[in-house]
């Protein structure tokens, strides 16, 4: 079977390839990719990425079309999510209940979820229902933004700072408040432009108590004249140098949870460490490998917690790929949250 996919590195240099797909193996299945999203990470990789075309995509919802024969547990015509990095079960850690830190993970090897169809274990596969395919590839984001929301351990009622108002930024704010947060605030680019001003305008429609456009106000004086001793938590959601913010908004004792990458040199920053000792603040990384959290997400996009039709506003197919990439780099259109249905 060959199925056509999405490539790309550096200068929106954007390749559509033809890959072949082997019959399934005994514990694979094929699964035929309806709608996949696009993430921050491919944005990083046809803007910053200098090496080798990467294969774009792995926010992935589709239809399981055949099954190895020892795939015990889905069945041609079955709905799923594909996790992109599967942990393996096996391992020490996995053993030991540290799931997330399991280092054997099952992959897409090399498959991009920008594309027709794509092989995959089985065990990479969530089954759901009750949601159309564009509103299920928001799973796997979703449980980004959710698995920062827990590592954060917001106290009930706590004060919470969101950087970035991107689309995991604003399930984290809306997850925020859904945890227990008494305050939210998002912070983003200025509102200059349409896609801003939307970004904004979620924002306030997910329950932020406050936005900040940066450039136009300052996020320190801002945070600071509501709570002068700072916040209880910080999320940083966009690229590393917004951690200087962070910084010097958290409380003495708060905690800082980041996952916000830079592919283009602006990944290192300067670090005070013997403030951080003396301030006792935690620094918490979230990195999305392997998968976890998505049958909790994809239920909270099913009830309806967050918003899949406030956020999803523009799809698109390989014809106009690269159109809509140089869209979402330069914000030439008020795209918040793009999907490509890459059969139509």
């Amino acid at each position: 079977m060959k199925s056509n996919g999405l490539y790309g590195k550096a200068y929106l240099d954007i390749e559509e390839r033809t890959i072949e797909i082997a019959p399934p193996g005994e514990d694979q299945v094929i699964v035929k990719v309806m709608a996949c999203g696009v993430c921050g990470t491919d944005i990083n990789f046809v803007r910053d990425w200098p090496d080798d075309h990467m294969a774009l995509g792995h926010e992935i919802a589709g239809e399981v079309i055949e099954v190895g024969k020892n795939v015990p547990n889905l069945k041609p015509g079955d709905r799923v999510i594909v996790e992109d990095c599967t942990m393996c079960g096996v391992c020490e850690n996995c053993k030991s209940g540290d799931v997330k830190y399991c280092r054997n993970m099952y992959t897409m090897d090399g498959q991009p979820g920008m594309g027709q169809y794509m092989s995959v274990r089985f065990n990479s596969c969530d089954k759901f229902d009750g949601l159309d395919f564009k509103t299920a590839c928001l799973t796997e984001p979703l449980a980004v933004s959710l698995t920062s929301v827990l590592d954060a351990d917001i106290p009930i009622g706590g004060s919470v700072v969101v950087l970035g108002n991107g689309p995991l930024g604003l399930m984290a704010a809306r997850l925020a408040k859904v945890r227990g947060a008494g305050f939210v605030a998002i912070t983003g680019l200025p509102a200059d432009n349409e896609r801003e001003s939307v970004r904004f305008a979620i924002a306030e429609k997910f329950g932020c108590d406050m936005t900040i456009q940066v450039g136009k106000h300052c996020v320190e004086d801002e945070i600071l004249s509501k709570f002068p001793n700072g916040v209880d938590r910080v999320i940083v959601s966009s690229p590393p140098e917004s951690m200087y913010d962070a910084f010097k908004i958290i409380r003495f004792g708060g905690t800082i949870v980041y996952f916000g990458l830079h592919f283009g040199g602006k990944n290192v920053i300067n670090l005070d460490v013997n403030d951080m000792i003396f301030r006792k603040i935690t620094l918490h990384p979230t990195f999305a490998e392997p998968a976890i959290n998505f049958p909790v997400s994809n239920r909270l996009l099913k009830d309806g917690v967050i918003d899949a039709d406030a956020l999803i506003n523009h799809t698109f197919g390989f014809a106009d790929a690269k159109e809509t990439f140089r869209a979402i780099v330069d914000g030439s259109m008020p795209i918040v949250k793009a999907v490509m249905l890459p059969n139509g």
